[in-house]
Order: C-alpha cells, then structure tokens, then sequence
C-alpha cells in the first residue's frame, strides 16, 4: 500500500468517525428537545413524592412545545406547538417565571380561571375544599428531612389524582393565604411538602404556559445522602433501590 493510499485510508476513517459523532451528538439533541430530557431533583420541595437525589425524565411533548423546549431557551418563537394543557395533579418541571434560566418541579394545582386559595393547611379550589385527610406519619430522615415522625395528609383532586402532602409545621406561613385568580394562560403550582416550598403562594407566582417544560414521568435512580450517581461505591448503601423505574404520581 502506497503512502498516498495510507493517508487516504486514515483520512476516511476520521472523516467516519467525526460524522458518527456528529449524528449522535444530532439525535441526543432531537431527543432531549423533542421526546426526554433528564431531570434531577434539587430541593425538598416535593417530598415526599419526589427526593433529592431523584433522578427522572421529562416527557417533553406531554405539553407541546415552546421555546424553553429548546436549549438555552433561544427566542426563536412565541406561544406552544402542538400545546397541550396540563391535568390538575400533574408534577411538571417549568422555568422559574423571574429567572428562565433556573428549572423549577411543582404540582399543577390550579388551571386557567380557577380561585386558588389555602385555608388552615387545607386547599381551596373555587371555593371548594379539597378533601385531606390524615394517613399517618413518616419517622424516615431520607424522606421528610426532619427528624421524628412527620404528619402525612393524602389529597384528592376534583379529577381524582391523589397524592401524599407532608405538614411539617402547623400554622405555618403558607398554611392561610390569600385567594389567587388564575389568569389565563397561566397555571397555579405548588409543592408536595408544603411547609417547605417556594411555588406559586410565594416568589413563583403564576407560570405561564411558555414557561412549561414537560411533565415528570419516569425515576429512573435514586441515591441518598448526597451522593453522586458517579460514586459507584456508593451505591450499596445508599441507592434507593425501591425507587427505581418508579413511576411519578
């Protein structure tokens, strides 16, 4: 083989290697835009549906599209494509309404035109109370934070979706709030673990519907403590094995 032959061969070889680069780097975006995108839980916001150290997908066509679909969030459009509006009880993940660049995971509560309010721990939804009651208490650190038994309440939504609240503090400061009208085009979310979230009764507001990134669906690991999933040698003692391909509720 000549040297010319030689260089040729290495050449096609990398030029090989930089196209198949490129089309998986082509299909992990299309993927991440158009169908999952991974998510981890950073705070305790959500608990006890939802743990740090949670690791999920998205469903990103569960509410169509927007911009925020996109990486960076480019301007490049107004409105959803093929939108789609979200259950009451859904656990979206949607971009925090002062600062887009900060990824925020609530429950959708309350939909266009509805009068949110909280009373005495209890939520109001038109005027009607949403029924809650007491299921017991949760005595485990790696689910309330806290340490000694935690109230658990279950809520039942007007379409059926029920869900398990934590009441860390009674009479908290969210636990009696004003009533919110829900403007159009916008969506009342709050957190699971209520007595420790920052969602729509305080500096979220509401969320328009640009702002709505896709719906959780799917854990696909869980570590406590912690831990990143890198550190393997870990994973003995802290991976939350019961939680894997766990569905979100």
């Amino acid at each position: 083989m000549s040297v010319a032959e030689k260089s040729q061969k290495k050449s096609g070889g990398l030029g090989e290697t930089v196209s198949v680069i490129v089309q998986a780097l082509l299909l992990a975006l299309v993927i991440r835009t158009l169908l999952f995108q991974p998510f981890s839980i950073p705070s305790g916001s959500m608990r006890p549906t939802l743990l740090e150290g949670d690791y999920l997908f998205v469903t990103k066509w569960s509410y169509g599209f927007s911009r925020y679909s996109l990486p960076f969030g480019p301007d490049l459009f107004s409105g959803r494509i093929w939108g789609a509006e979200p259950k009451r009880g859904d656990v979206a993940v949607f971009k925090f309404p002062p600062d887009p660049s900060v990824d925020y995971i609530k429950r959708v509560v309350g939909l266009p035109g509805d009068k949110i309010q909280v009373r005495d721990g209890q939520l109001f939804i038109n005027g009607v109370g949403v029924p809650r009651q007491k299921v017991g208490q949760i005595d485990n650190r790696d689910i309330t934070e806290e340490s000694g038994p935690v109230d658990v309440y279950r809520e039942t939504l007007p379409n059926g979706v029920s869900y398990d609240t934590l009441d860390l503090v009674p009479n908290s400061i969210g636990d009696n709030t004003q009533e919110f009208d829900v403007p159009p085009g916008h969506y009342f979310m709050m957190g699971d673990n209520r007595d420790n979230s920052s969602d729509s009764r305080f500096t979220v507001g509401f969320v328009p519907d640009d702002n709505l990134v896709g719906r959780a669906n799917l854990i696909f690991f869980s570590i406590g403590g912690s831990a990143s999933p890198l550190e393997i040698w870990k994973w003995p003692s802290l991976m939350r094995a019961s939680r894997l391909l766990h569905f979100v509720n």
